[in-house]
This record gives C-alpha cells, structure tokens and sequence, in this order.
C-alpha cells in the first residue's frame, strides 16, 4: 500500500471512530488504529478488510460480522440504514422527512408512513433495533417497536396486522454467532413482502448519501416512537394456531423440540396451547435464547452435529419425530427415526412436498381449484433450484404452478399463491397472514399432518412413502466446488455459457436455459438449468454468501433404488463437469 493510500485509510477510520456511538467498536478501531499508525502490519491488513469496501444494502438488505467500519454491522451502518429507508420511505409516500443535516426532529405528521421494527436474541439485535426506530421517529415516520425479541415471523406478520409501509427485522438468521443483520420488508402494493429491486438500489442510494454526508451525530433522533402492545403477538398466535388445530390424534404424542439458541420457543409453546398440541420434550440446553450459541459451532439445523442434541433427547424420550427451529425460527427441519437405527433428518425437499401436497388437497377440498377465473386461480410455489415434484402436484389438483429465482422475496410474490417453499428448510404455509417463509406455523402445519397420520395407525414416514407412490420418487442432491477468489466463480459461470457442455456423466444435456437472458418471465439470474434427456436436471448457480459454484441434481424415478442410482451417477457427472472448470 503506497503513502497516499495508507493515509487515505487512516483518516477513513479516524473519521468513522470520531461518529461512532458504541464504545466497544470504538475500543476495537482505536487499538487497531494505534498499531496500523506506528506501523503494525496486522493492524493495518485488519483496517483495510474493515474499511477497503462497504457491506452492500440489497435485496437481502445487509448481513454481516460484527466489527467497526464499513465492511460490518455495527451502529454507525445500522443508523445510516434506517436513515436512508426513512428517505426512501417518505419519498414514496410523498410526505416531508427531516432533513440528513438537521439535528432536530421532523413533527410527525397524520399521513406519516409507519414503520415497524423487530428483533432477535442475537449480540446487539436490541441495539440495532432501538437506533432504528429513534432513528425513523426521529425523520417524522410513526414508529413501532415490536414488544420484545421476538422470531422473524411475527416481523413480517406485524406489517400487514398493522398495515405498515415497511418493516425491519434486525438478524442474522442461521449465520455464524458473530453476525447480525438488517432486513426489510415493505407493505402496501408488496404486501409485506421482502424487498425486490428496484426498492433495494433506491434504499441503497439514500443509504449512500446519508452515509456521504458524515457524521450520524448530525441526524435527528426522536424517542417519540411507540412500542407495540401483546395484541400484535397474540393475533399471529391466533392465526398461527388456526392453520392446523390439532385433531384426535395428537393426543399421547411424544415429540422433541430445539429453538437452536434461538427465539422461537416462547411464541411456539403459546401457539401449541392455543391449537390443543401436547407440549414437546424441548432440548433443554438449547430453549432459551443465547446469541452465543454455545452447542453448535453453527446455529444451522442443516449443519451437521447442530441436532445431536435434539437426537439424543429424542432417544431419550422414544419420540416419534423431532422438530428443529433455526434462531430466529423463520426456517424448520423434521427428523424421524432411521429405520436402520439413529435418527434421518429430512431434506426441505422432503419436507416442502409434503406440506405442499397438505396445501392443494385443502385448496381441492374447498373447490377452489380448476374451474376458477384465470387471474384468481390459487398456486403453489418454489425456487427454481427446489424439486420439480412441486409441480406434478399442481398439476395434479388443477392447481398453477410457479418457479422462482431463489428467495422468499420472489416466492411470496407468485399470482395466486397459497403455499411456497425453498429447499433451504424454508415454506410459506399461510400466505394470507405471513408472506415469508414461516418456521413456526411450518411447524404447526408439520404436526397436523403427524397427528391425522397417527389417528390412522401410521407415521409421516408413511406419509412420504405414500407421497412416492402417488407421484413418483423425487430424488435430490447438491454438489459445489469452493475457490478462494469470488471472481474464479464467475469464470467458471462464464465459461459454461461459453460452451455449454453436451453431457452430465454419460447422460446427454436435451435443453439449456440460460436465466440472464429472462427465462420463462423470470427476472434475469445469474443461473443455468440444464434439462437432460432422461427427464432429469441441473441448475447452476453461484452461492449468494460464499465463493463457491452449487450445482442442484434432480432426478425421478418409479422406485427409490432406482432414484438413488441415478443420483449418484448424476452426481459423479456434475463433479467430473466442476472439476474441469476448477
């Protein structure tokens, strides 16, 4: 790094350290500020991974490490957002928001768009929060803070209950313990979707003027926002509880329950009284909310060991099932006893087909199916990297069907929508209150299902055979191959379209859709699906978190030997295909 640039880095810290709030962050800078000025190595490689870049506002809003600067989360980033979302929120409504240089509050007018904001368990959430809604109060936007923390759900179901024009919900999900996060959701035409660009750019831009304009000191605070009452978590109770009540058969169940550190216990055990569930055993060392995840290395029930836990109380117990929620219990994974000993956990490939099929015999059972006007007709909905079993339920019961790019934000979007899902262990069950994916009332859905199944002397194990033979069996795996560089990722993407390849394997490539140039009405992504001859698929894609190329292999077949077959020489192919392009 030459002298000119160094310093440049220098004064960038010095000027963040002189706004920052937070007197640990500030501890951090100033120690590696010390070391980088009498010309620590270390110290200097540290400022300029916290300062060379700027943790990107997008559709996912922002997600990153805890640290000061501006490549991670921390105040001084979490009070630029919430500045900008008010700009772009009073803009959109077309109302007056204090100005980025007055330091004194904007009256709150009678059409101010109002904004409510939730939180998780993890380290600083709290914070984030409160900053956020001074912050909104502050620009003259009526603000609401949710009571307490609460799971992402109850987030994204507060902005329709309260008709909000926006919501945000400061967390990280299921990512490493030192992360957090900041994500928004808009109302009104969006319906309390996530965010989807264009709103994510034009956030991002006021985000970038406020954050060009200095000092946060500068901008107006206002302790003029108000905290929502129990009403507003006892209505998502209610709805949560009325998607699938329990029926005679849940009585006796034994079942094992994990919030993985996470928040999601407390709302779910209300819900379980409410719909006439037995409680769960609950892993113990995991109900409360802990943001350091002391049991797993990663708050992750896709992780392995992250339900060793819950597999040892279930044993304990002889459950019948287990059911795991991720910290802020937007996701959920379903394990059953492996026949062979131990415990399976279901893939939310699984899981998804068979809440989906849930979801179109209650549609069928309300005659709401074929016949229908066009533009009413209810669908069901997923990614386009999740399986395509999805669809032959559809079209099974007269129902449309959607494929989407990945992300509940395109999901929740689909015409006519009555169930979606993702094959990360996301699903939107009831879309007419949360539209999000949705752990909780996942869950409630999940033990519906096993409870009609142990009133008739079976198990959700049977359920899936019993899927399998209705529609076939929907076989999928994943393959990825890492890289050090971002940018090797990108090559490799470009050098697939380059020359698309003629085989998987042995088996011939029939179709190549490539998503950049707008397939099937889908929004361009940075995707190719390649459709081969014997029926089965591929999709590649970049990870949207990690330098890494996933490649997505779906298979059908009449029996699961046969599945599994061809999945693993599916496999054994897309390895051979990375490894030419590594």
């Amino acid at each position: 790094m030459d002298s000119t640039a160094h310093e440049d880095l220098l004064e960038r810290a010095r000027a963040w350290l002189a706004q920052d709030p937070d007197p640990d962050t500030r501890a951090e800078l100033r120690a590696l500020l010390e070391g980088a000025e009498v010309g620590d190595a270390d110290a200097l490689d540290a400022l300029h991974d916290r300062f060379a870049t700027r943790l990107a506002f997008g559709t996912a809003g922002l997600r990153g490490e805890l640290g000061a600067g501006t490549n991670r989360m921390n105040r001084v980033l979490v009070v630029q957002a919430a500045a900008g979302l008010a700009a772009y929120l009073a803009e959109r409504a077309g109302v007056d928001a204090a100005a980025d240089d007055v330091a004194e509050p904007a009256p709150l007018r009678p059409d101010a768009p109002l904004v409510v904001v939730g939180y998780d368990g993890r380290r600083n959430s709290d914070v984030f929060a409160r900053d956020s809604v001074e912050i909104f109060a502050g620009a003259g936007l009526r603000a609401v803070l949710l009571p307490r923390l609460l799971p992402t759900p109850v987030l994204a179901f507060a902005v329709r209950h309260l008709d909000a024009a926006a919501g945000v919900m400061v967390t990280a999900s299921h990512n490493p313990p030192n992360d957090n996060g900041y994500k928004v959701y808009l109302g009104g035409d969006d319906e309390g979707s996530q965010i989807v660009s264009p709103a994510d750019t034009e956030i991002a831009a006021h985000i970038q003027r406020v954050a060009d304009a200095g000092d946060i000191a500068a901008l107006p605070r206002s302790l003029a926002f108000e905290t929502a009452s129990e009403d507003v978590v006892d209505a998502y109770i209610e709805a949560t509880a009325a998607v699938a009540p329990a029926p005679a058969g849940a009585d006796g169940m034994t079942w094992v329950y994990t919030a993985m550190h996470g928040v999601g216990w407390e709302t779910l055990s209300a819900i379980l009284d409410r719909a006439g569930y037995p409680a769960p055993v609950v892993v113990s060392e995991q109900i409360e909310p802990d943001g350091s995840f002391p049991t797993v290395s990663f708050p992750n029930p896709e992780e392995p060991g992250a339900m060793d836990l819950s597999f040892a109380a279930a044993d304990e117990a002889r459950a019948e099932f287990v059911i795991a929620n991720d910290p802020d219990a937007d996701r959920l994974a379903v394990a059953l006893p492996d026949p062979d000993g131990g415990w399976r956990r279901l893939t939310g490939n699984e899981i998804g087909l068979l809440l989906g099929w849930r979801a179109a015999r209650l549609v069928t059972a309300r005659g709401e199916g074929e016949g229908g006007a066009a533009a009413a007709r209810p669908s069901l909905a997923c990614s386009l990297v999740s399986s395509p079993g999805l669809k032959a339920i559809a079209d099974a019961h007269g129902l449309d069907f959607h494929a989407t790019l990945t992300g509940f934000k395109w999901i929740s979007r689909a015409p006519g929508i009555v169930y979606g899902f993702e094959e990360a262990l996301g699903y939107l069950v009831n879309p007419e209150t949360v539209r999000d994916k949705d752990g909780i009332s996942a869950a409630i859905a999940v033990l519906g299902l096993a409870a009609d199944a142990r009133r008739e002397g079976r198990t959700l194990g049977d359920l899936l055979a019993e899927f399998d033979e209705t529609f076939g069996v929907f076989a999928s795996d994943q393959v990825s191959v890492r890289t050090d560089d971002v940018a090797a990722v990108g090559a490799m993407m470009s050098a697939l379209r380059k020359q698309h390849p003629h085989t998987v394997g042995d088996v011939p490539i029939e179709q190549v859709d490539d998503l950049l140039e707008g397939v099937d009405g889908l929004p361009p992504g940075d995707v190719l699906r390649l459709w081969l001859d014997d029926g089965s698929r591929v999709i590649v894609r970049p990870s949207g978190t990690e330098p890494k190329l996933k490649v997505y292999l779906d298979v059908r077949a009449e029996s699961s030997a046969d599945a599994q077959s061809r999945l693993r020489a599916l496999a054994d192919g897309a390895r051979a295909l990375l490894d030419s392009l590594a």
